[in-house]
Parts: C-alpha cells; structure tokens; sequence
C-alpha cells in the first residue's frame, strides 16, 4: 500500500488562501476608489471656516465667512483654517477605517506580507 502523505491536502488550501486574498485585494482596490472620490467636510468656529476635502486627501473648496474675517486678527483666521482642515482630514479617517478595516483585518492577510497589501 502506497501512502501519499499530507503534502497533498496543503495544495487546495494555499489555492484557496490566494483566491480569497486576490478576491480581499479587488474589493481593497475599489474601496480605496470610492473612498478617493469621497467629499467630506470640517468646519472650525461654529461654521465660520468650512474646509471641502475629497477622500483622497485633496482639498477642493475652503470657503470663510466675511465675520471671520478681522485684519487685526490673522491669526484667529488662520487657526480656524487649520482647524477646518484637520477635521476634514479626521472625518477622511474616520471614513477611511470605517471603510478599510474590516476588509483590511479580514483574513488577516496583511501579516502575510502579499504583495499589493503592504502596511496592512
């Protein structure tokens, strides 16, 4: 009687481990897409600063009402600004965790090092 041994049985799975990482990759990859093409917006004073951003990173609009505006007052003006953005770039996160983590933790792939997962 011949035995094949265990060295069989591996194969099936390790196809199947790189199925299920491809399929992880593809649904990574139009994740990330939508989340680029995501709008999101910070304000800062009540509303005086509105900070447009898309999910990419990329500011798009930054709109200051006229009441935040005092020329002896750059300052002020210009932590509002910082401010406005930095929650346009938290709610970015936000959005981006919300979306990328449970396809990023899934299967705990990125512990593999797969290429095209790098960091996760």
């Amino acid at each position: 009687m011949t035995s094949h041994g265990g060295g069989f049985g591996a194969q099936p799975n390790m196809q199947q481990l790189m199925k299920q990482a491809q399929k992880m990759q593809q649904q990574l990859e139009a994740a990330q897409a939508e989340l680029a093409l995501t709008e999101v917006t910070g304000t800062a004073g009540g509303g005086l600063v509105t900070a447009t951003m898309l999910g990419s990173g990329e500011l798009t609009a930054l709109l200051i009402d006229p009441k935040a505006v005092d020329p002896d007052d750059l300052e002020t003006l210009q932590d509002l600004i910082v401010a406005a953005v930095r929650d346009a770039a938290r709610t970015v996160g936000d959005i981006a965790a919300e979306t990328m983590g449970p396809l990023a933790g899934g299967a705990g792939l990125g512990g593999l090092g797969l290429p095209g997962l790098p960091g996760l």
